[in-house]
């Protein structure tokens, strides 16, 4: 048996956009990346169900931090279909990430402790330099600019 949408749980792409915050082609994008869904209207309009809304606000959320679209979508994909997301759901979801969090938060604060190094030194070596090339490791590729 088909389920029937109440017509009054349904929002637009405009009206997605402007609860949402993010313009309409960022719904669209998100709907072909497989982060959100919508029906068609049988004028092939875009319909969104109003718990879109709280999927769209874990992408944007989750993009701020950092999160690759990738993760997000096997994030995403393991949320229930039938229901919407709970703050359980989204807690799990967002548990998994923290160690990632955590890491990338201790290597921006090595980049930040060694640019305000270079910035002091003024050295400019790319081969003793601890931000440009750390343990001289471009060495290991050979001589010459090797980056470009």
């Amino acid at each position: 048996m088909v389920q029937v949408m109440d017509r009054a749980q349904e929002l637009t792409p405009g009206e997605m956009a402007l609860r949402s915050g993010v313009a309409v082609s960022a719904l669209h994008f998100y709907e072909r990346e497989g982060l959100i869904t919508s029906r068609r209207t049988s004028g092939n309009q875009r319909r969104y169900s109003r718990d879109m809304l709280r999927r769209v606000a874990f992408i944007r959320m989750s993009q701020r931090l950092g999160i690759p679209l990738a993760r997000i979508r096997e994030a995403m994909a393991t949320l229930p279909a039938d229901r919407t997301p709970t703050s359980k759901d989204w807690a799990r979801l967002s548990a998994a990430w923290r160690a990632d969090l955590d890491e990338r938060i201790v290597h921006l604060q090595r980049l930040r402790d060694n640019l305000t190094g270079c910035i002091g030194c003024g050295c400019l070596s790319l081969k003793v330099c601890a931000l440009a090339n750390p343990g001289d490791a471009l060495a290991e590729e050979g001589p010459g600019a090797v980056r470009l």
